[in-house]
């Protein structure tokens, strides 16, 4: 009897191991520079889905952000993707100048997060105080294309003004628009990323600096409902000792049209049972709240977050 029990239990044995293993999803969150907001939250976002939705590996990767996200999104060589609001409504409605010559029909919402603050920065010793001060002085606008740069073309026109305004206008990363700020080869950079943004706060420790007002006219004239007027507040940098008007968009986390269902629910649900973990990477994640996550998507939702706005009672 003891034989026929050894031998039904290592048959049984034999079976299970030749079961093939349950296999793992992968899922590469996209980001953007590595001294912007998009990085940080990316790396902690990449893991809380890695600590807490079953079956899942991450990674992250750096990138241009928004416009090369979602490009790349739609080649399918990523999962999640942070991006500027203005840039996916471009992507969606194939606006050819905005670096969508077709329309990316795969892309689908997660969620609408935090927004972006659009901070020009001005070394104090250069004088710049106003838009109109930025005639005739060396500015970074972004890396071409991306979405700092596509703001900063749409905020200049309404302004009256084009990069042939200024002597000098470089298309650079944060870290690397600061680095040239600190050396005097630059005037004054313009940056879109939440409030804190660490190439900011880098250059505040060293150089004093000036947040040039973006008008609430200016905003008005950009004539686009993604564009919101706000403050930069006093005290978000060293030496910025008053509210400080100016523009932000709201950022939209990304996924893909073939990516399962309970994948994307449970990578929704994550992201709001664990936000404490994605304030711990960087204070931008207080704007990331339940009640807004559906407002103003210029896409429509994955079905998977939409099951779990329904749950929530945010989707009727």
């Amino acid at each position: 009897m003891k034989k026929l029990i050894l031998g039904a239990l290592t048959a049984a044995a034999v079976g299970l191991a030749g079961l093939p293993a349950k296999a793992e999803t992968f899922v590469t969150v996209l980001t953007g520079g590595s001294t912007g907001v998009y990085y940080p939250l990316g790396v902690a976002l990449s893991k809380v889905y890695a600590d807490h939705v079953p079956e899942v590996r991450t990674s992250v990767q750096s990138t241009k952000a928004s416009v090369e996200n979602l490009n790349l999104l739609q080649r399918g060589r990523g999962e999640v993707g942070f991006a500027l609001g203005d840039s996916v409504s471009g992507a969606w409605n194939a606006e050819e100048d905005a670096g969508f010559p077709q329309k990316l029909d795969k892309l689908r919402a997660i969620a609408a997060i935090y927004p972006n603050y659009i901070q020009i920065v001005a070394r104090a010793d250069s004088g710049i105080t106003s838009l109109a001060d930025l005639k005739g002085k060396r500015i970074s606008v972004g890396a071409p294309k991306s979405g700092t740069e596509l703001n900063a073309r749409k905020i200049f026109a309404a302004a009256g003004m084009s990069y042939k305004d200024f002597a000098k206008t470089e298309y650079l990363s944060f870290g690397e628009s600061v680095e040239l700020m600190k050396n005097r080869q630059l005037d004054a950079t313009l940056l879109s990323a939440g409030l804190g943004v660490s190439a900011i706060r880098d250059l505040a420790s060293t150089t004093a600096i000036t947040i040039v007002e973006v008008p609430k006219e200016t905003v008005a004239a950009i004539n686009d409902p993604v564009f919101i007027p706000t403050t930069v507040p006093a005290g978000s940098y060293d030496g910025v000792t008053k509210d400080v008007p100016t523009v932000a968009i709201r950022n939209i986390l990304v996924t893909r049209s073939d990516l399962p269902d309970d994948l994307v629910y449970q990578m929704t649900r994550s992201m709001f049972d664990h936000r404490a973990d994605l304030l711990s990477a960087h204070s931008a994640a207080q704007g990331i709240t339940l009640q807004e996550a559906t407002s103003g998507l210029p896409l429509p939702l994955h079905p998977g977050a939409e099951k779990f706005y329904r749950e929530a009672g945010i989707l009727k």
